[in-house]
């Protein structure tokens, strides 16, 4: 009996052992988180859908969304073990890229034009005022003082020229001069046939003395020969102006006494004017001298002027920001009046290069982005460098070359477009926070929304109004 109990307790002992051992590997088998390698791969393979404008919805084959019947693109997920398959990685790179579909294209309005080079003029439009030429300006005085016997003009704005007296003034002192010259005329005439060298020459310097005074006096030597061939003095001196022109002020009254020095009339010669141009800081550094400027006026419309910047003043306006430029012109006819307000269009030539219409420009402020239609409806974001503006086109100087095709209509669509999808054609890194995307990590645009790959916020499934008939619960994965 002792025997039977030392064999029967270590068989019992083993096969107890060899229960449990093929329990347990039965158990293992039939787990349902046991995954094979071969599972592992199927699963990896398998590819998912997703709409850009509703990211909740997610299919397992390709078509449109139920809800707004955009076409679904596909979803990238992290590849096993840490890296991106090359399929992956080409579906990453085309996350900027926008693919648009015949009818959202007609119903976005967008429009493409290929960029081309060519020559950019740049029209700078400013405001100006009409100026008397002060190169043309003159004062006409009294040369001694007297009375104004006579005046030849009697209002503002009569013409007057330099052969015709403006006034005639009599003055004591001036007749006295006129007497005292034919005297030296006279003794000049008796001492010159002096046998003495002394004295003939001293009648010669009486005679220059005497014309010299009265040339201070503002007599004109075809006046003084004149004088000398009456032979006797003239009681009123004709004052003649130093210009012709306009008269544009009038400050003495016929029979009106004059000091020496003082201002009868102003005259000013229009028939050239300035134009002083203010142009804005900012556009200042594209004026100079000598730069054709295109004068207009509301009161000649149709009839444009012409002149050149002769001058641009150092200083700026501290209350309307501007600079000054001196436009110097002809005035045919008269017609440009002083004070007058015109506009002035100054063009400036920019040169040759890439020129697109400012619609295809989109500017975030930190960049400047064209969309170029790779292919038909597929659209690639392109950060560019700006040179000049106009009112309609804009250079660009790098990140596209002449025959791109670059959307001038609709491009703020295809911009918001990308920008749902996760693209705008930024890179990875303004879209993980600032970090390079690790291997095996989606871009931010195909990443799931918290609480698990195929899990949504919630709010957008509540928003988003559902078509009946057409959106299944089966289609979002909840």
């Amino acid at each position: 009996m002792a025997l039977n109990k030392k064999i029967i307790i270590p068989l019992a002992l083993i096969i107890l052992a060899s229960v449990a051992g093929g329990g347990w590997y039965l158990w293992q088998k039939k787990s349902p988180n046991t995954v094979t390698e071969k599972d592992a791969k199927a699963a990896q393979g398998k590819q998912l859908y997703t709409c850009s404008m509703h990211p909740f919805i997610i299919k397992d084959k390709p078509g449109t969304c139920p809800i707004c019947a955009m076409e679904l693109i596909k979803k990238i997920e992290g590849a096993a073990g840490g890296e991106m398959t090359e399929e992956q990685r080409k579906q990453a790179e085309m996350l900027g890229h926008v693919s648009l579909s015949p009818t959202q294209r007609v119903m976005a309005n967008i429009a493409t034009i290929a960029a081309k080079q060519s020559v950019l003029n740049k029209e700078i439009n400013a405001v100006g005022i009409v100026q008397f030429d002060q190169s043309r300006q003159a004062k006409v005085t009294a040369w001694i003082a007297g009375r104004i016997d006579q005046l030849h003009v009697n209002k503002v704005g009569d013409v007057v020229t330099k052969d015709n007296p403006v006034a005639e003034i009599y003055s004591p002192d001036l007749v006295a001069t006129q007497q005292e010259y034919l005297l030296a005329v006279k003794s000049r005439d008796q001492l010159k046939n002096s046998p003495i060298a002394a004295i003939s020459q001293n009648g010669e310097g009486l005679v220059a003395s005497a014309k010299q005074r009265l040339m201070l006096f503002g007599v004109k030597e075809s006046q003084i020969a004149e004088l000398e061939k009456a032979g006797k003095p003239n009681i009123r001196l004709p004052i003649y102006t130093p210009l012709s022109g306009v008269v544009i002020e009038k400050m003495m009254q016929q029979g009106q006494y004059v000091n020496t020095g003082e201002v009868l009339f102003n005259i000013a010669d229009l028939s050239r004017v300035w134009v002083e141009v203010e142009v804005y800081e900012n556009e200042f550094p594209n004026i100079h001298i000598g730069q054709q400027v295109e004068i207009r006026s509301q009161s000649f419309p149709g009839k444009p002027f012409s002149g050149k910047i002769a001058y641009i003043y150092p200083f700026l306006d501290p209350k309307t920001r501007t600079i000054k430029a001196r436009v110097e012109m002809a005035n045919p006819g008269m017609k440009l009046k002083p004070d007058m307000f015109v506009n002035a269009i100054i063009k400036v030539p920019l040169g040759s290069s890439i020129v697109v219409p400012v619609t295809a420009l989109i500017d975030t402020g930190k960049r400047q982005v064209v969309w170029v239609e790779m292919s038909p409806g597929m659209f690639e974001p392109r950060d560019v460098q700006v040179g000049q503006k106009t009112d309609e086109k804009v250079q660009i100087l790098s990140g596209i070359k002449p025959g791109d095709k670059v959307a001038v209509s609709g491009s703020y669509l295809i911009d918001s477009e990308s920008q749902l999808k996760g693209g705008g054609g930024q890179d990875h890194s303004k879209h993980t926070g600032g970090k390079p995307a690790e291997p095996g990590q989606a871009p931010a645009a195909s990443q799931q929304p918290q609480g698990g790959s195929h899990e949504s916020h919630g709010a957008p499934a509540q928003q988003a109004p559902a078509k009946k008939g057409t959106l299944e619960m089966d289609d979002m994965k909840m």
